[in-house]
């Protein structure tokens, strides 16, 4: 599970440099809209690899819980996004989305596992 896991984090980062290409070629012209596209890009990389430090640290639950956090959002904010440009099945979101999802399903394994659990691993 844990090649699993990775795979969904290098799936989140593929995505994140695909749109940080995608988005300089379609907004250059468009500073500002530019800026937020590429923050947004900056910040899928930052929870995927937040995942693979997670996915490293098993027994570090508070990076378990934001990995969870920050999984969850991006999911939610992938899904958003597909439904406001009004094709919920667009790839685009739907990458994203399923990506997340499935590592914030891994996030939250992690930060709810025990005390022993997460002491066998250290």
């Amino acid at each position: 599970m844990k090649i699993v896991d990775h795979i969904f984090a290098w799936v989140l980062i593929l995505g994140a440099i695909l749109h940080g290409i995608g988005s300089f070629i379609g907004y250059r012209s468009e500073p500002v809209t530019l800026l937020w596209a590429e923050s947004a890009s900056a910040l899928a990389l930052l929870i995927a690899a937040l995942n693979l430090l997670r996915a490293q640290r098993p027994a570090d639950r508070p990076v378990a819980w934001m990995a969870f956090a920050g999984s969850l959002f991006w999911a939610a904010a992938a899904f958003t996004f597909d439904k406001l440009i009004g094709h919920p099945l667009d790839a685009r979101g739907l990458i994203h989305g399923i990506a997340a999802l499935v590592l914030a399903g891994f996030s939250l394994k992690a930060a709810l596992s025990t005390e022993q659990a997460a002491a066998e691993v250290s």
